[in-house]
């Protein structure tokens, strides 16, 4: 072997000695930048918000009201001579409840009949002679003085003939109301008189209280988060606890078209049918209004919150890979999820369990 051999076997020996050793180091050290680089990116898991579980039917209490009734009292002065309904008796309208016995209305209708006579015969006299006078006067036997103020008494004692015969009418319809009628046709619920009782007039005591209940209504307060899902005419079931199992079906009629500002409910009223006179006015309910719907609201895993110096918030990863943080409103709160009533929609994919080193424009990775 010559010089040139071995210089060639010296050369390929230390270069073959340099690879074995050089070789090796390179490669851990890319495998150290690989290391840092997967280090670097941070992977996080995302989730939707989705609406809250739907509540059940929304269920207020209520109470059966007639579909009219009035209370009955008297116009006139006098004594019960008869009554022709009792309670719980069914009557139509015009039907005669009560008589009563007036003398001292007949007494004033006799006495104001003959102050009418009175008055028409002052007037015929008044007349007469206004009349002569009038002649008189054509004649120039009287001064026109004289003659004016026969013709006056003769209107004076018209007026005070028509102010007569208005007070005998006043009291020939006083009697007409010796009678009590039924305005409506219905069931008398109350009689609070007997035979011979006396009753004045105009002083509010009620004799007969009469209602019709082929209709109920029922008043109810729907809360002001249902509001907006209350229309005319939607149905409703009403539970009566004497009738186990059985529900009946009603309206909803008209509402108040407001929030009550004191109680933040709306006043809503519904009609139910009573024809068979099942129901029975006054009776305590629940209403079941199925279509009366709250706007679900979305919820979150609980483990997704961010608590920081301004506050709850949610940290959302946009399309692009890039961390933003949504500040939230709270609301109920569900144990494993929690409401939010605003600061993200259904679309935003929301990060489970946000390490601490998350902010605000980090780029991240979504993993399964």
């Amino acid at each position: 072997m010559g010089f040139y051999g071995v210089l060639l076997v010296v050369l390929v020996a230390a270069g073959a000695a340099f690879v074995w050793g050089w070789l090796p180091k390179v490669q851990k050290q890319q495998s150290a930048v690989g290391d840092n680089r997967e280090l670097a990116i941070v992977r996080v898991r995302t989730t939707l918000p989705v609406p809250a579980p739907t509540p059940p039917p929304l269920a207020l209490p209520g109470e059966l009201k007639p579909s009219a009734e009035a209370s009955i009292t008297a116009r006139a002065t006098g004594y019960v001579k008869k009554w022709h309904a009792d309670l719980g008796d069914k009557v139509s309208v015009g039907q005669v409840l009560l008589e009563l016995d007036t003398p001292e209305v007949e007494r004033d209708i006799a006495r104001a009949q003959a102050q009418l006579a009175v008055a028409e015969a002052g007037r015929k006299l008044a007349q007469t002679t206004a009349s002569r006078w009038k002649e008189m006067l054509a004649v120039q036997a009287t001064a026109p003085q004289a003659s004016d103020e026969k013709q006056a008494d003769f209107e004076l004692k018209t007026a005070s003939v028509a102010a007569a015969h208005a007070d005998l009418e006043r009291l020939e319809q006083m009697l007409k109301f010796s009678t009590l009628n039924a305005p409506f046709a219905g069931t008398v619920t109350a009689r609070r008189v007997e035979l011979g009782q006396l009753v004045e007039a105009n002083n509010a005591t009620e004799l007969f209280r009469l209602s019709n209940t082929s209709k109920l209504h029922v008043f109810i307060r729907v809360p002001q988060g249902y509001a907006q899902s209350i229309r005319v005419g939607q149905e409703a079931q009403l539970v009566v606890a004497e009738f186990r199992g059985a529900t009946f079906p009603a309206k909803i009629t008209r509402t108040a078209g407001a929030i009550d500002a004191a109680s933040r409910t709306l006043l809503t009223e519904l009609e139910v049918d009573n024809s068979d006179g099942r129901l029975l006015a006054g009776s305590y309910l629940q209403v079941l209004l199925p279509a009366a719907k709250m706007d679900a609201p979305l919820t979150v895993p609980a483990n997704a919150l961010i608590f920081r110096s301004n506050g709850a918030q949610l940290a959302v990863v946009g399309g692009d890979g890039v961390v933003k943080f949504a500040k939230i409103t709270l609301g109920r709160d569900f144990g494993a999820s929690v409401e939010i009533s605003e600061g993200v929609t259904g679309q935003s994919r929301v990060v489970l369990n946000p390490p601490d080193s998350l902010t605000e424009g980090m780029h991240v990775e979504v993993v399964q």
